[in-house]
């Protein structure tokens, strides 16, 4: 006698039925347990969680997470992705208690929720430790002040390469987004300065291709099958770190032959030739060519959407601020001029002190990174009545502190990291836009150098005006924040000459 699979099926349905029901039950009532009192959704969607509003909408799924946690004097909400328990922390002390507790038996940076499967195990962001230190200790002189001096000019010529073709797409009649031309030139600036002439134009194209696919991957659900986003990112960053490989054994070589650094891996492929010859051991760790293309990639992806989120904010709140605007103007050019032909110096650069002012200020208001995950790899007691479960993925908020302890927290006011009010000094604790504790960022001044210097030459080069609309200056997530509008503007000369930076 044939039982079709139709009639099997019958038979099982209600078993099946009833272990889905038993699953989703027993789902349910451990997210209750680990949510405990905190505030948060009661039930949640089954396996998924709330991984859809997620995706469709991060920015009001994160402003829900924040007003919940500001209803309570904790701080704290908690909610549930894709089996992934999550607790959103809105108070800077205990921001600063998730970033001093760094290790093995308490807290994991990540960097993003699904962030090993796209960057892999051995990324910097998961080292700890001892490995975390001597890792850090052969990168810092690639920050020196002669490296940055060095990457001042590499920044500039290509700010101005930039500046010079959005004049071409943009005018007083016409406005354009500039949140895509903002990171091709970020893109292009970072590959100049981090690896220089070791990127062939082709591999130049190629790099950019693979860059737009890890791109996209990071706002994706994290499904690793063939044809979906995230996938398509994970194999572009094995390529992108092959390529940027190839470059370190280029740099090795070149420096090999006592040849001056002319960019960041010629700066750490000096140090490094220097530990191997004096090192005992046939390889020292973190000196191996994919080992240090890993790195960088690391690097460019921190220096990447940081900046572009940095700029774009620069131009909207000096748009929005025409006295903050009138004062940078009158600073640069008291400073330097384009009708010079000359770079900005460091020294010019570090007399820029309202400038950098600004750039700070915007950093503080508008943190391209507004939350830094964690995973808790033991039970940790948070506060006295909430134990964070194992496994849970913690997100500090840096964008909240920004609005704690700081006066008038809402207004952007420069002025507040000058010299007489000196807040970035007084209330430090809540400055967080570059991290806390061991993993606080290894290259901010570099990263608040190529914002003055793009300050700068906007400023004085271009007459910009934005394209307002309502909304236009909502915040989206991509997957740093921008404006909605991308940043609309329109553009003119204002400069009587361009620089000859060359």
């Amino acid at each position: 006698m044939n039982i079709s699979f139709w009639e099997i099926l019958a038979t099982l349905t209600p078993y099946l039925l009833s272990i889905l029901t038993f699953l989703i039950f027993l789902e349910q009532i451990t997210y209750l347990k680990k949510k405990s009192t905190i505030p948060g959704p009661n039930l949640v969607f089954p396996f998924l969680g709330n991984a859809i509003p997620l995706v469709r909408n991060p920015t009001k799924f994160w402003d829900i997470q924040s007003l919940l946690a500001k209803s309570t004097p904790q701080g704290i909400s908690a909610n549930y992705i894709i089996g992934k328990f999550i607790v959103f922390i809105h108070s800077t002390d205990l921001s600063h208690k998730i970033f001093a507790n760094v290790r093995p038996d308490a807290f994991h940076l990540v960097g993003h929720p699904f962030g090993k499967k796209l960057f892999g195990e051995h990324n910097l962001i998961y080292m700890m430790g001892q490995d975390h230190k001597d890792l850090r200790r052969r990168i810092a002189p690639n920050f020196t002040p002669r490296a940055l001096s060095t990457y001042t000019h590499l920044q500039q010529a290509i700010i101005l390469k930039h500046l010079k073709s959005w004049l071409s797409e943009g005018n007083k009649v016409t406005s354009v987004p500039i949140r895509i031309m903002c990171r091709d030139m970020n893109l292009e600036t970072s590959q100049k300065v981090f690896v220089g002439p070791y990127l062939s134009i082709e591999a130049q194209e190629r790099f950019n291709y693979d860059y737009n696919f890890f791109n996209v991957g990071l706002m994706k659900l994290p499904i690793d099958l063939p044809g979906f986003a995230f996938r398509n990112a994970r194999l572009a960053v094995s390529r992108l770190i092959e390529t940027l490989a190839g470059c370190a054994e280029l740099s090795k070589e070149k420096m090999k032959g006592g040849d001056e650094p002319t960019c960041l891996i010629d700066f750490w492929m000096q140090e490094t030739l220097r530990e191997i010859e004096s090192s005992t051991e046939k390889s020292p760790p973190h000196s191996s060519n994919l080992e240090i293309g890993g790195h960088i990639f690391d690097f460019l992806f921190a220096a990447q959407d940081a900046s572009t989120s940095s700029l774009l904010w620069a131009v909207t709140l000096l748009d929005s601020h025409q006295d903050v605007l009138e004062k940078v103007r009158r600073e640069v050019a008291g400073i330097w001029t384009p009708e010079s032909g000359k770079y900005i110096t460091a020294e010019q650069l570090r007399e820029m002190k309202y400038t950098e002012a600004v750039a700070r200020e915007v950093i503080r208001l508008k943190a391209p990174a507004t939350m830094v995950p964690h995973i808790a790899g033991e039970d940790f007691a948070l506060t006295k009545d909430y134990t964070i479960p194992k496994g849970t993925i913690v997100f500090p908020s840096v964008y909240e502190s920004s609005f704690q302890g700081f006066p008038e927290p809402d207004r952007f006011d420069p002025d507040r990291f000058m010299p007489d009010r000196q807040e970035d000094i007084v209330y430090k604790r809540n400055f967080l836009a570059f991290g806390a504790g061991a993993h606080q960022c290894v290259g901010q001044r570099y990263a608040l150098n190529h914002l003055v210097l793009f300050i700068a030459m906007f400023t004085s080069l271009i007459d910009f005006k934005r394209d307002r609309t309502d909304g236009c200056d909502d915040i989206n997530y991509v997957p740093t924040i921008c404006p909605k509008d991308d940043c609309r503007v329109f553009l003119s000369k204002r400069c009587t000459k361009f620089p000859d930076l060359k």
